[in-house]
């Protein structure tokens, strides 16, 4: 029997292109908040993972796992900060271009957090209130079968394992200072205008599936 998976090549992540102009999602994210944060902050975060993948692949050839711990924890910061960033980017658009909740997307909304209303204020609030840097996390949990809302702080924390993001909302400094300074609040609020719902309705119908679009 064969087996035919797609797969990232080791150490050979690649920083996806924006799926629209720097300037695009203005005036709530300023064009050049938006190049720092993708073309600095986000590459960082590839080339991070890109090297504590290649660093693993000699400690294997090599047995030599002195280092171990150290780019255990590169590979999951980096790793989950590639992947965050580059869901973010997708499920963002230019403001009057998101679209309204998909019909998937309102059923699973209401039946679990009983309103969209309710769903909106709980995420607008976890995200602001997520501790120092780190995201507002809107999940699929494929071993409920239900949407979820986490808060994750430095990428990897505070998660539950098995869930699949459906919508995240980046709260680093980085994602926002430029803009806002330390208003996060004002942040959240206006980048709710930016949703992408059609991204949204993709990536939940997807999960739901079992499937999960491939990173770069």
């Amino acid at each position: 029997m064969q087996y035919e998976v797609a797969s990232i090549p080791l150490g050979q992540h690649r920083l996806p292109p924006l799926p629209y102009p720097y300037n695009a999602l203005e005036p709530v994210i300023s064009e050049e908040a938006l190049r720092i944060h993708h073309d600095i902050h986000h590459k960082a975060y590839v080339d991070g993972l890109n090297t504590a993948e290649i660093n693993l692949a000699e400690a294997r050839r090599n047995n030599d796992y002195n280092y171990i711990k150290y780019w255990e924890n590169e590979l999951a910061f980096n790793g989950s900060g590639h992947i965050l960033h580059s869901i973010f980017w997708t499920v963002m658009a230019p403001l009057g271009r998101g679209g309204q909740p998909g019909p998937h997307t309102l059923f699973r909304i209401n039946n679990y957090f009983g309103s969209f209303n309710s769903f909106k204020e709980q995420f607008k609030n976890a995200t602001e209130k997520v501790e120092g840097s780190g995201w507002g996390i809107l999940t699929w949990q494929p071993s409920w079968r239900r949407l979820e809302i986490l808060q994750s702080e430095k990428h990897q924390n505070l998660s539950q394992w098995s869930g699949i993001p459906i919508l995240v909302c980046d709260v680093w400094e980085h994602a926002y200072y430029l803009d806002y300074q330390n208003k996060r609040k004002e942040y959240i609020d206006n980048w709710w205008n930016l949703i992408n719902w059609y991204e949204v309705e993709r990536r939940l119908l997807m999960a739901m599936n079992g499937q999960v679009p491939l990173t770069q």
